[in-house]
């Protein structure tokens, strides 16, 4: 049996947490904010036209920038109350409700072989710790053989970045780029935040 996430865990413990985060980014929008800096990295990795997943795609801001991009995105989310909010305020890319840990897009008939692979909004950090190794696996296992994966995180969030490159590449990935900030700046290896760009070993 597939250890709960974290995010699923807080979600059951208070029933307004999802709809209060939905709520703050639509806020943020509302105000203006500039809510597509990893949408624009990603969208500056692939050909026009690419298929991307959004893995842990929340209420679907980045998904909804690639999509406008004009890019295919198929994103997934554990969460219901996220999922209905892309639907509701991004309509035009695939949002689906599932869990990272059990990926198997082919299996509902959506095909793997994605040009890149997005998870960004800290995904990496709300997972269960037994999980995370499996699901850079199968994230690995939706990308095709010339696809790249951009993930990102913060430190101090129980999740060591070294640990996190150790089990990409036990899982099939290799580094690509490592970043400290989505707008493209260096990795000095003790920054609080990574962006790792990924491609299959």
């Amino acid at each position: 049996m597939t250890e709960q996430s974290t995010w699923t865990r807080i979600a059951q413990e208070n029933p307004g947490h999802s709809t209060a985060y939905v709520q703050r980014f639509r806020d943020m929008a509302a105000r203006g904010a500039d809510l597509a800096g990893e949408a624009r990295l990603v969208d500056a990795l692939v050909r026009r036209r690419a298929r991307i997943l959004d893995a842990g795609c929340g209420p679907g801001r980045v998904g909804a920038f690639l999509h406008g991009a004009g890019h295919e995105v198929v994103g997934v989310d554990v969460d219901p109350v996220l999922v209905a909010a892309a639907e509701e305020d991004h309509p035009g890319p695939t949002w689906l409700v599932g869990d990272l840990a059990e990926l198997d897009l082919p299996a509902r008939d959506i095909p793997a072989g994605f040009d890149a692979i997005v998870c960004a909004g800290n995904v990496m950090t709300f997972l269960a710790p037994s999980t995370r190794r499996e699901v850079l696996r199968r994230l690995r296992a939706h990308v095709a053989p010339t696809g790249r994966a951009a993930i990102g995180f913060g430190g101090g969030r129980g999740y060591d970045h070294g640990q996190f490159l150790g089990d990409a590449e036990a899982a099939g990935w290799a580094p690509d780029l490592l970043l400290s900030t989505w707008d493209l700046r260096p990795f000095p290896g003790d920054s609080g935040f990574l962006v790792a760009l990924l491609r299959p070993a």
